[in-house]
């Protein structure tokens, strides 16, 4: 893991800045399927309910005590048993720290994390033309498990989502 960055979970007061990186994404446009940003107010449930579940935290990373990007560990199909295994990760750097080993140090806590806690399946939904995620992905050993063709619309142009995928 890079020494310049730390891990910890998310609070409640992390929400703003949380959503401050999320809306960088939306902004850039084709990172995201979401298409206007948001308000920290319409985070909230989504910080809440990772807050209220041990096994689906959101992971940190700050650099020299700012955050500079987070990872969220979501349950896939939550409340199915047989699907008890397999969780759904999201993640988002801010842009001022792309490419400075935050995804990495994010990436390499969350798989500790994950074996740990016994998830043996790992996956990440992503648009196609989000190539920086779907590098970071790779790096770590996942591979495209699934594509669907054209199935976001931004004002006309269409992008498909893959699914990346990872056995631990």
């Amino acid at each position: 893991m890079n020494n310049s960055v730390t891990i910890r979970q998310a609070i409640r007061g992390d929400l703003h800045r949380l959503t401050a990186i999320y809306n960088q994404a939306v902004e850039a446009g084709l990172r995201t399927a979401d298409t206007r940003t948001q308000a920290p107010i319409e985070r909230r449930d989504w910080l809440e309910s990772h807050l209220n579940s041990p096994k689906h935290p959101v992971f940190l990373a700050s650099v020299r005590e700012e955050i500079a990007g987070y990872l969220s560990i979501s349950p896939y199909r939550k409340g199915r048993e047989a699907l008890r295994f397999a969780v759904e990760i999201s993640y988002y750097v801010d842009f001022e720290h792309h490419r400075k080993g935050v995804g990495s140090a994010l990436m390499d806590h969350t798989l500790s994390f994950c074996k740990k806690e016994g998830f043996k399946t790992l996956f990440a939904i992503l648009l196609e033309t989000n190539t920086a995620s779907i590098a970071l992905l790779r790096k770590y050993g996942f591979e495209k498990w699934a594509r669907l063709p054209n199935i976001a619309d931004f004002g006309g142009i269409e992008i498909s989502q893959v699914y990346y995928g990872k056995r631990i």
